[in-house]
């Protein structure tokens, strides 16, 4: 049973829930950068190119099989065990990696503005009282000195 409760304890510690949270934010987060670079961005990026523009399908062949005359789609080449290059996906996401990085870096800049304004308004918690041990340790030290 002890088992049990050392695994509950370490369980309810606030780093783990808080890493839970950051991980199931941080899936969620991923999906709405996915959707701007797939439903804002691209489209941006192939009006300025003039042309539909869809990195997630360009590739190179390395290798195709020799009897192979079906569509020349990245899917279709995978399906009949083609060796491809997908830089295309790659650049994909490497575009979502660089605009969540970027919207994480400026997150944490005004959250650390935020915060810091936070602490300079807040008046400066009231120094603690010293243990009783130590107020009677003084008083008898005050009481030899005299």
């Amino acid at each position: 049973m002890s088992v049990m409760k050392e695994f509950r304890e370490f369980a309810m510690r606030g780093n783990v829930i808080d890493l839970a949270v950051g991980v199931i934010i941080g899936g969620a987060f991923g999906k709405i950068v996915d959707s701007v670079v797939k439903d804002i961005i691209m489209p941006l990026v192939n009006f300025i190119l003039g042309g539909s523009v869809d990195f997630s399908n360009k590739f190179i062949v390395l290798r195709a099989p020799a009897d192979y005359t079906g569509p020349q789609t990245y899917d279709a080449l995978s399906k009949a065990g083609a060796t491809l290059l997908g830089w295309g996906n790659f650049l994909t996401i490497l575009i979502n990696f660089i605009l969540l990085a970027f919207v994480i870096f400026w997150m944490i800049k005004l959250m650390n503005r935020a915060k810091a304004r936070f602490e300079r308004e807040a008046p400066p918690p009231a120094p603690a009282a010293p243990p009783e041990e130590v107020a009677l340790l003084r008083e008898i030290r005050d009481l030899l000195k005299r």
